[in-house]
């Protein structure tokens, strides 16, 4: 039991060490804080605009939206710094300012406006229908698609023309990825999209476009900036002033376009692809142990003082112990992580990188179930053991320490080590939020390479591994614990 003890002080102390270095630890490995950045905040699968891509073996963010900010940053002779997202969560992270502005092909319409600036436009396009080739013919008009099954960008001005589609069914999710396996899957009949991003999922005969084309004139993208912001607004623009006047935006398009049908159709095999990407999926199994280890620790931490909290004769402190409980436990841990990551920047101006933001949700959600699961084996407990104890003239302090918990977490060790797993793959959730973990990694695969399968049955085997290799030296020490009872 000693024994037990010494490796959970080790491990707590592995974790007070992480909570030295919390302030300059995030998932990028970030440069000092008094170097000049500019951090720009896109949803990286909308190519050519902004787009995954393998160069030389390695995995970068490419597209004209892309070269349109490093001109940005060149001029502010400032570090351009990219965080990838989804759509949806692009004007949470701009009026919060974990970002200084957005460029992913954004339309400035009037309801944007209200919550963020818009820079001159930079680029124009139309909106067109993608359907599957077989169906090419099936929708000659705007008037064919109605009571239609049809997919669009969460938060985009494609969503706003869907739903004016008379009875359609939408379908609204972040990627336009999803949209084309979506489509391909049948699981809508069409999608809403710009003409410029639909050319790249049109290569391999799959997909082709309706005759059908949307009514609305030809949108404008612009670069979305913090309101307010007037002197960025105004660096911005006299950039794009620039760009447009000397026909850069032209050719960064062209170009872009380019690279975006340079690619390599991947193989079928699965095993091909994972060895391809183990670069990407290596990552973010860096990131995924280290989200899972340090959520462990700390939602350990403070379960057990939360326990406590629970257990004592204080009213007060006893209510406050089952409110925490009650309200970790009732609410979904994604609405818990967009209120650490957004809602505490938007309103106390507290900006958690996403690793801070994920470490502390997984802390915070865990400890609620591992404070009821300590309760459980403290009670489980005879009460003769505390009564033994302070007859030997312990303070019921240290007879809970040394007597009542050790027997305690013993016996509820299977159920501490449930806790453990389902921390590791709820750890995925995270990705949501730009953390670059196994889940994002997989996200980022699928796009590379449009297949919508292989990419998350490499995700899965890897979480299943992790959990597998945890449950099996859990079990050890589970065994060596009870090594003792049998006798």
């Amino acid at each position: 039991m000693k024994q037990a003890f010494r490796i959970t002080a080790f491990l707590l102390s592995l974790a007070l060490l992480a909570v030295a270095g919390f302030p300059v630890l995030n998932a990028y490995g970030a440069e000092s804080q008094s170097q000049k950045t500019l951090v720009l905040g896109t949803s990286a699968d909308f190519a050519p605009y902004e787009f995954h891509k393998t160069i030389d073996g390695e995995d970068k963010i490419v597209g004209f939206d892309i070269e349109i900010a490093k001109q940005i940053a060149d001029d502010l002779d400032a570090k351009l710094v990219i965080q990838d997202m989804s759509f949806d969560a692009l004007l949470p992270a701009l009026q919060s300012g974990r970002v200084d502005l957005v460029i992913s092909g954004m339309t400035p319409t009037e309801e944007r406006k209200k919550s963020i600036d818009f820079s001159d436009s930079y680029y124009q396009s139309n909106q067109v229908i993608m359907v599957r080739s077989e169906d090419t013919d099936k929708y000659p008009t705007m008037d064919s698609l109605k009571g239609e099954k049809i997919g669009v960008q969460k938060g985009s001005i494609q969503e706003e023309i869907a739903q004016n589609i008379p009875d359609a069914v939408l379908t609204s999710l972040d990627k336009i990825s999803d949209l084309a396996l979506q489509l391909q899957t049948q699981r809508v009949n069409a999608v809403v999209i710009e003409d410029t991003v639909a050319k790249g999922y049109l290569s391999d005969g799959a997909l082709a476009l309706a005759a059908a084309t949307p009514d609305e004139a030809p949108v404008q993208a612009a670069i979305g900036i913090r309101k307010g912001n007037t002197e960025l607004l105004g660096k911005v623009n006299e950039t794009l002033s620039r760009l447009k006047n000397d026909g850069s935006i032209d050719k960064m398009v062209t170009e872009a376009s380019l690279l975006s049908a340079d690619r390599v159709p991947p193989s079928d095999n699965i095993f091909s692809i994972f060895w391809q990407y183990r670069n990407y999926y290596a990552a973010g199994l860096g990131y995924t142990l280290l989200l899972s280890a340090l959520g462990v620790l700390f939602g350990f931490v403070i379960g057990l003082l939360i326990c406590l909290l629970r257990m004592t004769g204080i009213k007060v402190l006893q209510w406050l112990g089952s409110a925490y409980v009650e309200l970790l436990r009732g609410t979904p841990m994604l609405v818990q992580l967009m209120i650490i990551h957004y809602g505490l920047a938007l309103t106390l101006d507290i900006n958690f990188s996403p690793l801070q933001s994920g470490i502390i949700t997984l802390s915070l959600n865990s400890s609620a179930y591992l404070a009821e699961i300590f309760r459980a084996g403290i009670q489980g407990v005879d009460r003769g053991q505390m009564e033994a104890a302070r007859s030997l003239g312990m303070t019921r302090g240290k007879a809970m320490r040394l007597v009542i918990l050790p027997q305690a977490f013993k016996s509820v060790l299977p159920a501490i080590g449930n806790e453990f797993v389902t921390i590791i793959k709820e750890s995925s959730i995270i990705s949501v939020i730009g953390m670059v973990d196994i889940m994002y990694q997989a996200q980022v695969v699928k796009n590379i390479t449009y297949k919508g399968l292989s990419p998350f049955l490499i995700a899965a085997a890897m979480y299943f591994m992790l959990t597998f290799i945890l449950s099996k030296l859990l079990g050890v020490w589970e065994r060596r614990l009870s090594v003792h009872d049998r006798r």
